[in-house]
């Protein structure tokens, strides 16, 4: 499975931004799909996971409220709208699929089995 993030930038605070993330080598859906994040100096973060049809969707603390996950099955693309962006939001997102783990470990890095090469994301105060 291969993975490629997208719609990364530089923006203000309380603007918006949208990331895309392009997945193939595999045929049929990808049962989870997630993204996670991480700064300078830190680890990386939860921020937003969806199962294969959309219906269930997930979100760590800094993301409740903010950002919204959804998916295109019919595209195989996963999207992460970002509203509201704090300077705190400045990291690299990374795109991750979860294809054998179960859904309960989505949130979890060890939980995903392939990870994109991530898209910077700077918000400025």
């Amino acid at each position: 499975v291969q993975l490629q993030a997208s719609g990364g930038g530089l923006v203000q605070a309380g603007e918006s931004l949208r990331l895309s993330c392009a997945y193939s080598g595999r045929t049929g859906s990808i049962p989870g799909m997630g993204w996670f994040r991480q700064a300078p100096g830190k680890e990386r973060e939860f921020v937003a996971a969806i199962d294969w049809s959309g219906a269930s969707t997930f979100y760590g603390d800094s993301a409740k409220g903010r950002f919204t996950i959804s998916r295109d099955n019919a595209k195989n693309t996963v999207y992460l709208q970002m509203a509201s962006l704090k300077p705190e939001d400045t990291a690299v997102y990374y795109c991750a699929a979860q294809v054998y783990g179960p859904m309960n470990a989505i949130t979890t890095t060890r939980g995903m089995d392939y990870w994109g090469k991530g898209t910077q994301v700077t918000v400025s105060s």
